[in-house]
């Protein structure tokens, strides 16, 4: 069963006027990017999912540099002031043997998924280094076949990462700011290299959003 808070379906009833739009983030809520200066940075790919039966999904591109690699998902949020936890839970369908790989450094380690908030007013530039927020250290969950589920509290002591290092436990006032002010949320794809700098796979793969709650 997928479902969310009040906390966050007053921001879907703004953004689609459909009855199930209350019930779970429909694909059309979805947006993959970062559009940075008119760019997408998520090469190749659509600026929506595609809705399915089991929720918002997309094709995950291939080892092509022509394919393309995905970056963000996120979708807007008014705040996230009062917020407890994220929740987000997926399924990858993808061939046995199928690797995910880190797009700006191949040999840097595995591809990984992290949970993600946006302070709104980013810039993308180095001025604005604690309005991205991303999972904590060791909490950015490879990406595998199967179904995954990560869930990660908004208190400082969880120490998420910001953009340009440190964490909410040395950055509250930081912390606390981009969960006031929070503009859009989310997961990202990267990994070591780079918490969003994007991934792609090196056979198809399918990657559907099951569930994705903010308490």
């Amino acid at each position: 069963m997928r479902c969310l808070k009040p906390i966050f379906a007053a921001t879907l009833s703004i953004l689609a006027a459909s009855p199930a739009a209350a019930d779970a983030p429909p694909a059309s809520a979805w947006e993959i990017g970062p559009f940075i200066d008119g760019r997408n940075y998520s090469v190749g790919m659509p600026v929506r999912p595609t809705e399915t039966r089991d929720g918002a999904s997309f094709v995950v591109p291939g080892p092509s540099a022509r394919d393309g690699h995905v970056h963000y998902v996120t979708m807007p949020v008014r705040s996230l002031a009062g917020a407890r936890r994220i929740t987000l839970r997926y399924r990858i369908d993808a061939p046995q043997g199928t690797r995910f790989v880190q797009q700006e450094n191949p040999a840097a380690g595995p591809a990984t998924l992290s949970l993600y908030f946006q302070r709104r007013g980013d810039s993308w530039r180095a001025r604005h280094p604690d309005y991205r927020w991303y999972s904590p250290a060791g909490r950015d969950v490879p990406l595998s076949p199967g179904i995954h589920e990560v869930s990660i509290p908004l208190d400082p002591g969880a120490k998420w990462v910001a953009m340009m290092g440190g964490d909410s436990s040395s950055n509250p006032r930081g912390f606390a700011a981009a969960l006031s002010e929070a503009h859009r949320v989310g997961f990202t794809f990267g990994g070591n290299s780079g918490r969003g700098h994007g991934v792609y796979a090196t056979r198809p793969s399918r990657f559907t959003v099951l569930d994705f709650e903010i308490e």
